[in-house]
């Protein structure tokens, strides 16, 4: 593949450069994007990349989840298009063939425990947080597929959206409970006069926390718990876990966004 630069833009050695190669819009303002790095991206499942676009001489870039594995050649990301956003706006214009750039250090601690013992996981997302959680569950399930042991992991996912189609990978992740016996993925939506075929559980995801601890069998002392998305699901989540005995260090969170205190 040969990439191209704009004529007097001196690309920085910490970026690649990568080829749009797949795109699925799942709202108006949501999408799945899968692009072909020039070389491959070393990351751990749940981290970020950042991505960016040359404007002129200019790099806009932000960071943003990886949805895929380390084990896939590509990259993934969930996106969503903010009004009037520098980068996101330009990242929805971009076709099969246009290409974008990735810095080549990724970042972040939001990843899967391997390192407690923990056999149970739940995991709880809104709308394009459940990317960092796409990422880990499609590496458990590769290596299960390569042979390799799944160690007796339960991994249970709850994903909250306004509307089912905002979920993004609903039919994969459906897909995967029925294909496995350690994972479940509950969704819910929150707008359900919206989307009157919906049948499955209604309400925000919050709500489903307290259900599922017991649902799943979740235990403190042998359970991480991931949130991811919405800072105030995150904090009305933090508090649920909490108040049900998760110490802190049993509990983790990653932002989108950090709210405006004025607002």
């Amino acid at each position: 593949m040969e990439f191209r630069v704009e004529r007097g833009v001196n690309l920085k050695e910490n970026h690649f450069a990568a080829e749009v190669v797949a795109r699925r819009d799942v709202a108006p303002d949501l999408w799945v994007v899968r692009v072909r790095p020039e070389k491959p991206l070393d990351f751990r499942p749940g981290q970020f990349a950042t991505v960016g676009v040359l404007v002129g001489t200019k790099m806009i870039e932000r960071p943003y989840s990886i949805a895929s594995s380390p084990r896939e050649s590509e990259l993934e990301f969930f996106l969503e298009r903010v009004p009037e956003g520098q980068l996101s706006e330009r990242l929805h214009e971009l076709v099969l063939g246009n290409v974008l750039y990735v810095r080549k250090a990724t970042k972040g601690n939001f990843t899967f425990d391997d390192e407690t013992g923990h056999k149970t996981h739940l995991m709880v997302a809104t709308v394009t947080g459940v990317a960092p959680f796409v990422s880990m569950v499609r590496t458990l399930r590769l290596g299960e597929n390569a042979g390799e042991p799944q160690a007796g992991h339960g991994v249970f996912l709850l994903q909250g959206a306004s509307r089912s189609w905002e979920l993004g990978y609903e039919k994969e992740l459906a897909d995967l409970e029925h294909a496995t016996r350690w994972f479940r993925y509950l969704p819910t939506v929150s707008r359900p006069q919206e989307d009157v075929t919906w049948e499955r559980e209604r309400g925000r995801v919050h709500e489903l926390i307290l259900k599922s601890l017991d649902r799943f069998q979740c235990n403190p002392s042998d359970t991480t718990a991931y949130l991811c998305g919405h800072p105030g699901m995150i904090e009305t989540g933090k508090k649920i876990l909490r108040d049900a005995g998760f110490a802190l260090d049993s509990i983790r969170e990653e932002r989108y966004w950090v709210p405006n205190p004025t607002s």
